[in-house]
C-alpha cells in the first residue's frame, strides 16, 4: 500500500517562518564572520603567522555562500550548512582550551544556529514554493 503524501503547511503559516529562518541565518553568518575577524585581529595568539592570511583562511569558506545567501538562495543555504560544520568543529576543539574557551563556545553557538536556521529556510522555502506552484492537498495550519 502506498502512503498518502503529507499535506503542505499553508502559505500564511510557512511565509513569517521562511522569513525569520532567513534573517536568523544571515544574521548568525554575519556574526560568524564579525567573531573570526575580531578574535583574529584582537585576541588570538597567532605565533608571527601573517594575519591577512590566517583571515583569507578562516574567511573564504563563508565568503563563498554569502552572495547565495544574500539573494536568498536556498542552495546556498544548503551549502552554508555544509560549510559551517567547519567552524563547529574548531569551536568545539577551541572551548576545550581554556585560554579560548569563550570564543570556542561562541563559535559552536553561532555555527549551530547558521545550521539549524539554513536547514529550516531551506525546508520552509521549498515547502513554500510548492504550495505556490498548486501542490500540496487540503489546506492544513499550524
Amino acid at each position: 500500500m502506498a502512503k498518502k503524501p503529507k499535506a503542505l503547511p499553508a502559505l500564511h503559516w510557512l511565509a513569517p517562518r521562511v522569513r525569520l529562518s532567513r534573517a536568523l541565518s544571515l544574521a548568525t553568518l554575519f556574526g560568524l564572520m564579525a567573531l573570526l575577524l575580531v578574535n583574529n585581529l584582537w585576541f588570538a595568539n597567532l605565533h608571527g603567522a601573517r594575519i591577512p592570511v590566517i583571515l583569507a583562511i578562516e574567511l573564504v569558506p563563508l565568503l563563498l555562500v554569502l552572495p547565495g545567501m544574500l539573494m536568498g538562495s536556498a542552495r546556498a543555504h544548503a551549502w552554508a550548512c555544509f560549510v559551517v560544520n567547519i567552524y563547529f568543529i574548531k569551536g568545539v576543539l577551541a572551548a576545550f582550551d581554556p585560554a579560548r574557551a569563550l570564543f570556542g563556545w561562541i563559535e559552536v553557538a553561532l555555527s549551530l544556529g547558521l545550521f539549524v536556521a539554513g536547514l529550516l529556510y531551506v525546508r520552509w522555502r521549498f515547502q513554500y514554493e510548492r504550495r505556490l506552484a498548486g501542490e500540496g492537498g487540503c489546506n492544513v495550519s499550524g
